[in-house]
């Protein structure tokens, strides 16, 4: 991996963000998520428009991963209170930044980039004065509740997440951040 770079976005990364985003989101899916369910999430939550916003959003930091200069993988941090009350509960240590979305592109799985990108938000986190940091992942997806939890995730609580007109079942995991200092 040695022509991986990570860099921090940039609004005129939000285009190629949006691209990834919608070929690396369906390797989260569910098996019987329907391809509207998926097309009306992408549509909605990944676009260019929705990158923008989310680049131009106080507190949301992007990192794109290039394999030369070809996108492979992204990582988004939100840091800030849960607005959903069921996560507020579950998350203990505060201040706390939620990794919204992380995901590589299924050629470079198995390479240490995920693990790369996360480390990234780590640091950012941490910079950031977070004390944990919390995530929602799909609870039949073992590939990525395997992944982490061997990166120090523990599941603290469930919830509801939509895609489309369906909701899937998340595990809510939290990292301490406490111990890395």
């Amino acid at each position: 991996m040695a022509s991986i770079s990570i860099q921090r976005c940039v609004i005129a990364d939000a285009d190629a963000l949006s691209s990834l985003a919608v070929a690396t989101f369906p390797l989260a899916c569910l098996p019987d998520t329907t391809p509207a369910d998926m097309d009306a999430f992408c549509r909605e939550k990944l676009s260019s428009d929705a990158f923008r916003a989310y680049l131009g959003t106080p507190g949301c930091a992007l990192w794109i991963a290039l394999d030369n200069t070809i996108p492979v993988g992204y990582v988004m941090s939100v840091f800030g209170e849960p607005s959903d009350p069921d996560i507020a509960g579950a998350v203990k240590s505060r201040p706390t930044t939620e990794i919204s979305k992380l995901y590589v592109l299924d050629s470079h799985h198995g390479t240490g980039l995920a693990a790369q990108l996360l480390a990234t938000a780590v640091a950012d986190a941490l910079d950031s004065g977070a004390a944990s940091l919390w995530l929602g992942v799909g609870q039949d997806n073992i590939r990525a509740n395997l992944f982490y939890e061997k990166s120090g995730f523990v599941v603290v609580g469930t919830r509801k997440f939509q895609v489309g007109d369906s909701f899937e079942s998340d595990f809510v995991r939290e990292k301490n951040l406490h111990s890395l200092v």
